[in-house]
């Protein structure tokens, strides 16, 4: 029986340090694959195509859409995100783990085709470390950023959808915090078993 790689989906509000907790576990697990999104947006300042983000026009968003090559898509602030199959499917179907780094509109068209992804939140500590954070970044406009700080409070309601939640508020404990909800998640009975299927026949059976 070949081994199925698991899915991570990992949700948050904008500025609560998603990409930093997930990007500093990536670095500690050589294990997990980070699926990049696509995006009809333009590029923010350092952010570089098919590192950070699939960059593409909303026409061809569109015709990927009409096509049916989305895992997963989302009309986030104005802007489409999505997840491309091919993305996905074939690294789990190897056995490598992917995680997915997506708002919770994403996250839940993702578990209705993969119940056992296993899906983690990402809570800021406060609203007013939301806002400090947001606005340190210094890349949106006024405008763009009280947009984002209305729409955090309906984000973050949604958090009680997912199977685990993590507060960001001192970030080394955040990272050691996730890299053990991918251990975990490794060590269940269902993975072991597959995982361990000879060792556990010899020791049942003889």
């Amino acid at each position: 029986m070949s081994m199925r790689g698991t899915l991570f989906i990992v949700a948050a509000p904008s500025g609560a340090g998603k990409s930093s907790i997930v990007n500093a576990c990536l670095a500690r697990d050589p294990n997990i694959a980070l699926s990049i999104s696509f995006t009809s947006r333009s590029p923010r300042p350092g952010e570089r195509h098919a590192e950070h983000y699939h960059f593409i026009g909303k026409d061809e968003f569109q015709r990927m859409i009409d096509a049916g090559d989305f895992f997963e898509y989302a009309l986030v602030h104005g802007d489409w995100k999505g997840t491309a199959k091919q993305s996905v499917e074939p690294q789990l179907s190897a056995g490598r783990d992917v995680l997915l780094e997506i708002d919770w509109q994403g996250a839940r068209q993702v578990r209705k085709q993969v119940p056992d992804a296993v899906s983690v939140f990402i809570l800021p500590p406060s609203r007013a470390a939301l806002d400090e954070r947001m606005r340190k970044r210094g890349q949106d406009s006024e405008a763009v950023m009280a947009q984002r700080l209305a729409a955090a409070r309906e984000e973050m309601s949604h958090y009680d959808e997912f199977d685990y939640v993590i507060v960001n508020e001192v970030f080394e404990t955040a990272v050691d915090e996730m890299c053990a909800i991918f251990v975990a998640s490794r060590l269940r009975r269902e993975a072991q078993a597959v995982r361990h299927a000879g060792l556990i026949d010899t020791l049942l059976n003889t």
